[in-house]
């Protein structure tokens, strides 16, 4: 995968995290339960974000010694 497929790709892991959690840290409201696992969602997007974040490390050439 190359440098500007992944910097997007984490790009969009950012926005959806960070658009997560603020729906996830909204008051609920018991007449209109949530559908929407966004903590959840919250967790994938930031999980994935750290893999695209090796990936980049990877790219640039920081790899572990063996």
């Amino acid at each position: 995968m190359s440098m500007t497929l992944t910097l997007i790709l984490l790009a969009g892991a950012l926005i959806v995290g960070g658009f997560a959690g603020w729906r996830g840290a909204r008051p609920s409201d018991f007449l209109r339960p949530r559908m929407t696992p966004w903590r959840f969602i919250m967790l994938l997007a930031a999980a994935l974000a750290f893999l695209l974040l090796i990936h980049v490390g990877a790219l640039l050439g920081f790899a572990p010694r063996t």
